[in-house]
């Protein structure tokens, strides 16, 4: 079983202070941190391209990096995530002519590879694609924008996604982002996921290492 893992998401910092502002939440015990990239285009939003990665690792961050792309087409830019200093690359499989062939690529540029299926994203393309997949990302939230309103239903879809990973016998980490706080982690951890993605929920408190805390503190009380 991988373990839990906090990852913040850069959307909901202070872009103008935002070394400090993941050197602040690494050191509040998050594990890795998360980039919400959009490009007003797959998604109605535009937020921040690898140069931003990259001046991260600049600055002295060693944690990893987990890029969510929300852009279309995905193969372009895949490279310079990878090159920036990014751990995992996600997509979604509506943004890819050629799902196996872009999964791949993130592999071949060192990096490891995740799908991200949206609220209305059947799992379907899982079935054939488990063998290069590192990461499977449930959208708890239709995509592009941070703060929104957690749905239900996909606890459902965790559900579903945990057994076709544990089915596989492969190491895979599921992921859930999207309105994900304190007082659902438990439920959402109980659901399957052990990567916990919140924005909002945790750069939205003065103290960092207390949300935090709370998360874990919650997650200690999950029955599988």
């Amino acid at each position: 079983m991988n373990p839990n893992y906090i990852a913040p998401s850069i959307l909901s910092a202070d872009f103008a202070r935002l070394g400090e502002e993941v050197t602040r939440v690494l050191e509040a015990g998050a594990d890795i941190i998360h980039f919400d990239v959009m490009d007003n285009h797959y998604v109605p939003n535009l937020t921040i391209g690898p140069v931003v990665c990259e001046a991260l690792r600049k600055y002295g961050v060693k944690a990893e990096i987990d890029v969510h792309l929300m852009v279309k087409p995905v193969d372009r830019i895949i490279p310079d995530f990878a090159k920036a200093g990014a751990n995992y690359i996600t997509f979604h499989p509506e943004a890819s002519e050629h799902i196996d062939r872009s999964l791949q690529l993130v592999r071949d540029c060192g990096c490891k590879s995740g799908l991200v299926f949206n609220p209305a994203t059947p799992l379907d393309h899982l079935e054939y694609v488990l063998d290069k997949v590192d990461m499977v990302l449930i959208m708890s939230v239709n995509p592009g924008f941070g703060g929104q309103s957690f749905i239900p239903s996909a606890l459902d879809k965790l559900r579903a996604a945990r057994r076709v990973i544990d089915q596989s016998g492969r190491n895979i980490r599921l992921e859930i982002d999207g309105g994900v706080k304190v007082d659902n982690i438990r439920a959402v951890a109980e659901a399957g996921a052990d990567t916990f993605v919140a924005g909002s929920a945790i750069f939205g408190t003065r103290d960092y290492k207390a949300t935090i805390a709370a998360m874990r503190a919650e997650l200690a009380k999950v029955r599988r």
